[in-house]
């Protein structure tokens, strides 16, 4: 097995996803059997079901409101599961994706959630270890998203075993654990090679709801993201080249002093696929991140990972953020991926793009195992197209604009160019965000494991825009088609930086009201 330290393998698989718009990622030709798919839920046989309790209320506090700090109920965590990765209901539209016409057959619905996914595939599985402190009989709970339900795989006490493989004295003071873990096939039946810079994303953009969702309800959730990868993989019964823990997420609860033992979860879940196909990239990358042993890294050597300071020629003011009008829980009910359907009128204000960007670097600082909370490992961009007050341009974003790059012309042009898939109208675009981040810098810091890290960030901050434009009404859909090449060069990194655009955000006024179906489940 490939060492986290032992880093070409990765770095290869970085530069080959970076210009996949100019050589394609293989397979070659390769096009996914959407009648063998992956199933949308896991779902584990005999397993003992335990309902969750509804959601009570929708969070009415404010996005990102701070409350008191108190011991977590089985209540907070459904919510938290209901809100983030739980089904919150179903929308039928007229849209520029190309599967709206299957959407419209039951079967084929698609179902809403308040955290975002690449290519709504959902691969992140939630497992909750519960100790002898909670109320739970313990053991590893499954969540069966499909019911908004627990399903028990495990009974007793494990939560030894994920102290130990954690080894961080935050995860002694307590018995309760989410756990991440990320089913590749979920996804790479359609996105192939490309899996896994997605899934990484992925996994941030539940982790950010989860840190949003937690700080609504008074307590901090932080984000592990450094452990050893062997044992708990083979405490959830894991394949090692199919599934992987990404991330570990202590719950506030009581300390055990439970000796770590060998318990594993023997159930095994339905795989809906006749056939599986593996990717030797994929497999490749994920095997070269795991951790077998390696001292967690000082998190004061971070700031080694985080983007070098610019030197603006020019700054341009934009207006104060204004106070968003919705509260967090309506905010992710309503978030949604636009899928083309932007208007193509004057664009959207110039205070609701100040919006959104203030929120999202504010989306940059959270509790992590590996960094201190103030230092941000990606740099916010945004190339603006049509945002009155605003010349069309690219500029670097920290509080104010920051023009960027060499210029590009016809900024919707350009943008339509760039893009390489059809369900956006990039001229309609009011703004791209850009995230960006120094995807090698990461990994000399904290070896393979720096791709996980840093991209957990990009998807975290992606979702945090999510929830700011659902506030604001405005439409927004994430994005990886745009050709990263031509985008960091209009952004001004060239061939002379490591930093890297790892994902883009688009922005722009909604159409008007049309005929569809938004079906919410509460």
């Amino acid at each position: 097995m490939t060492s986290n330290r032992e880093t070409q393998p990765v770095l290869d698989y970085l530069d080959a996803v970076f210009n996949r718009a100019r050589v394609p990622l293989p397979p070659a030709g390769f096009e996914p059997d959407w009648s063998d798919r992956a199933s949308r839920h896991r779902v584990y046989p005999g397993a003992e079901r335990l309902p969750l309790p509804p959601v009570p209320h929708r969070l009415d506090a404010a996005v990102g409101e701070l409350g008191i700090s108190r011991p977590y109920r089985v209540a907070d965590v459904a919510t938290l599961l209901q809100l983030s990765c739980g089904l919150l209901g179903r929308r039928l539209d007229v849209n520029g994706n190309q599967d709206v016409t299957a959407r419209a057959s039951y079967p084929s619905a698609v179902w809403s959630r308040g955290a975002a996914s690449g290519g709504g595939m959902y691969p992140v599985e939630v497992f909750w270890a519960s100790g002898p402190s909670g109320t739970l009989l313990p053991g590893v709970y499954h969540y069966s998203t499909a019911e908004h339900a627990l399903r028990r795989v495990l009974t007793g006490d494990v939560t030894a075993q994920i102290r130990g493989a954690v080894s961080l004295p935050v995860a002694d003071r307590t018995d309760q654990f989410l756990l991440a873990a990320v089913r590749f096939w979920k996804n790479s039946f359609k996105y192939n090679s490309f899996c896994y810079h997605v899934v990484a994303q992925d996994v941030g953009a539940l982790l950010g709801t989860w840190g949003l969702i937690g700080r609504a309800q008074g307590v901090e959730l932080p984000r592990l993201l450094w452990f050893d990868d062997e044992p708990l993989n083979r405490l959830l019964g894991l394949d090692l080249d199919g599934v992987g823990v990404f991330a570990v997420v202590p719950l506030p609860g009581g300390a055990t002093r439970g000796t770590a033992g060998g318990s594993r979860v023997v159930r095994t879940s339905i795989e809906r696929s006749r056939r599986v196909i593996r990717f030797p990239l994929v497999e490749q990358v994920h095997r070269a991140s795991l951790v077998d042993g390696e001292p967690r890294p000082d998190p004061a050597g971070a700031p080694a990972a985080t983007p070098v300071p610019l030197e603006p020629a020019r700054r341009l003011p934009l207006p104060e953020p204004v106070p968003l009008p919705a509260s967090l829980g309506d905010a992710l009910v309503r978030r949604r991926s636009a899928f083309g359907a932007f208007h193509s009128g004057a664009g959207i204000p110039a205070a609701a793009l100040s919006t959104v960007l203030a929120s999202a670097a504010a989306g940059r600082s959270y509790r992590c195992d590996v960094k201190a909370d103030d230092v941000p490992l990606t740099r916010l961009h945004v190339l603006v197209n049509r945002v009155p007050g605003i010349d069309p341009g690219a500029y670097a974003y920290d509080g104010t604009l920051s023009a960027v790059g060499p210029g590009v012309g016809d900024m919707g042009a350009f943008l339509q160019r760039s893009y390489q898939l059809s369900n956006y109208a990039m001229r309609d675009v009011s703004a791209v965000v850009a995230i960006s981040g120094r995807p090698a810098a990461a990994i000399s810091v904290w070896g393979n494991r720096g791709y996980r890290i840093l991209s957990a960030e990009v998807g975290a901050v992606a979702q945090t825009v999510y929830v700011a434009a659902a506030a604001l009404g405005v439409a927004c859909g994430a994005v990886l088609g745009l050709d990263n090449v031509a985008l960091d060069a209009a952004l001004g990194l060239g061939a002379g930086s490591d930093e890297k655009t790892m994902l883009f955000v688009l922005l722009g006024e909604p159409k008007a009201a049309q005929a569809g179906l938004d079906q919410r489940l509460f």
